[in-house]
């Protein structure tokens, strides 16, 4: 019988062979252990956070269209749109900044829109669009201003809403005005592509005139400035001896409605650019219109004074 092979290795024998040491999953192979070494890996300080990231802020910050200059000094912006409320904030007491933006940056894809204050970095408020604008001022002012009661207050906004601003649109975007105008406040700062500048140009001609199409089958120079000049002599009258709208105590909604047009007609920086006048012409006959401008720019934007 064959005799069963067994392991004639000793156990001091198998003591001195060398033990193969178990490796993890998460060893580093060699190769590359040796390449660390030569280059060893840096904790870097933490970045800053993004512009765009939440900070902590105790104003809020009306963003509107203006020039970085007139953010810093906070006077007027040269969109009707944007100096209603920027007016308005300032009609309630509001301490606020501005910030020169764009439709781009705004959530709702217009100017203006207000970041409140931020308290807390890591509970980011919420911006206010322009229709919300009016009650979060008046959750936010100790002297929040109450509209008139006044049964003719929507007849006579109607005119500021419609004609007046349809006149506008007309004299900045479709008239000879474009170039002089809108050109450098909304189009060139933009770009320094003429082929961008020259779509953007197109879209603002374009939406202008898409605007005014929906009130007529046709656009009428005309028939526009007709309509405003009769909206221009309304509200003289309804102004007349009074310091405010509807005989209120204090300037509200309606005055700043008012003043974001006859401001910028008025503004002599602005009116250098008016090659087409007529709208600017007719509203320097109407002296209470004038002097209610005035009054507003001295009292609540004396920089600009």
């Amino acid at each position: 019988m064959m005799p069963q092979e067994t392991d004639n290795t000793d156990a001091s024998t198998r003591r001195q062979q060398p033990q193969t040491a178990s490796r993890s999953i998460f060893d580093v192979p060699a190769p590359i252990k040796q390449l660390f070494d030569k280059f060893p890996l840096v904790t870097y300080s933490i970045n800053d956070l993004p512009q765009s990231a939440p900070c902590e802020r105790d104003t809020p910050i009306l963003h509107v269209f203006t020039t970085n200059e007139g953010a810093s000094r906070g006077t007027p912006s040269y969109n009707p749109a944007c100096l209603k409320w920027q007016a308005y904030l300032k009609f309630s007491n509001i301490e606020f900044q501005i910030a020169a933006s764009s439709n781009h940056a705004s959530p709702s894809g217009a100017l203006p829109f207000l970041l409140p204050t931020q308290p807390d970095t890591l509970r980011p408020v919420q911006p206010v669009p322009s229709g919300k604008l009016q009650r979060w001022t008046m959750n936010n002012s100790e002297m929040a201003i109450e509209e008139s009661g006044d049964l003719r207050y929507d007849a006579y906004l109607s005119l500021l809403d419609h004609r007046i601003r349809r006149a506008w649109l007309y004299s900045i975007y479709l008239s000879n005005n474009f170039t002089s105008i809108a050109e450098p406040l909304y189009i060139l700062p933009t770009s320094s592509n003429p082929f961008v500048r020259l779509t953007i140009a197109r879209e603002l001609r374009l939406a202008a005139e898409n605007e005014l199409l929906k009130f007529s089958a046709t656009v009428s120079a005309e028939t526009l400035h007709n309509q405003a000049e009769e909206a221009f002599t309304a509200l003289d009258l309804l102004l007349g001896d009074d310091e405010w709208f509807f005989g209120a105590e204090t300037p509200g909604l309606f005055d700043a409605s008012l003043f974001a047009y006859t401001h910028l007609l008025l503004d002599d920086r602005l009116g250098k650019g008016w090659l087409d006048s007529r709208l600017r012409d007719m509203l320097m006959s109407r002296q209470h219109l004038v002097a209610h401008r005035n009054k507003i720019l001295e009292k609540y934007f004396p920089v600009s004074s």
